[in-house]
């Protein structure tokens, strides 16, 4: 069985909580943008050292550089048989140079799992989250501008993937196993 899956949500909907459970399941790498900066940074790699520039001046890292690592993390061969994408891409340019990738590999995207949540659940999830983790840059407003950094940039990209019918929506809220089942479920008839 393979499986290229794409994980949407809102923050605070679980993405990164419900990315491990399915690798697990699934057998497959779950790749967090957030891990591959880490990771490059870590190794001292030319484009880690590009994304720790904008990273250290607290700026967004560009998609030149975030697609040269998603490239070369798509490329290890762990990939073969699969990978869950959480954190990427966010933007329609991203779905391009997705496809892009994808054709050059001669694969394609089995399916995109939108994790969905209402707003007011997501921000006491993470101002919940930010009190336990002595996060204070978390704020009310921070949470706010976040997701509505979302509405704008990401979200739109459900309706893409909607009309590719790759488009696979769970609710996100409920006990974490409950949530798994949701979506091992929804994604059981699409995956060969």
């Amino acid at each position: 069985m393979t499986a290229r899956l794409v994980l949407l949500g809102p923050p605070g909907a679980g993405k990164g909580t419900q990315a491990a459970r399915l690798s697990d399941c699934l057998g497959v790498p779950a790749i967090s943008t957030g891990d591959i900066f880490r990771a490059n940074v870590a190794d001292a790699t030319e484009l880690g050292r590009r994304a720790q520039r904008y990273m250290d001046a607290g700026e967004y890292v560009p998609d030149e550089v975030t697609n040269a690592m998603v490239r070369a993390r798509l490329a290890e061969p762990d990939t073969e048989q699969g990978f869950l994408l959480d954190g990427y891409p966010r933007t329609a340019e991203q779905v391009r140079e997705l496809d892009a990738m994808l054709d050059e590999q001669g694969r394609r995207l089995d399916a995109v799992v939108e994790i969905t949540a209402a707003a007011d659940v997501v921000i006491a999830r993470l101002l919940g989250r930010a009190r336990e983790q002595g996060r204070a840059d978390d704020t009310d407003v921070v949470i706010r501008r976040r997701l509505e950094v979302y509405r704008e940039q990401t979200e739109p990209l459900t309706s893409l993937y909607a009309e590719r019918d790759l488009l696979v929506q769970v609710d996100g809220i409920g006990e974490v196993d409950e949530v798994t089942e949701r979506i091992v479920g929804a994604l059981q008839p699409l995956l060969v």
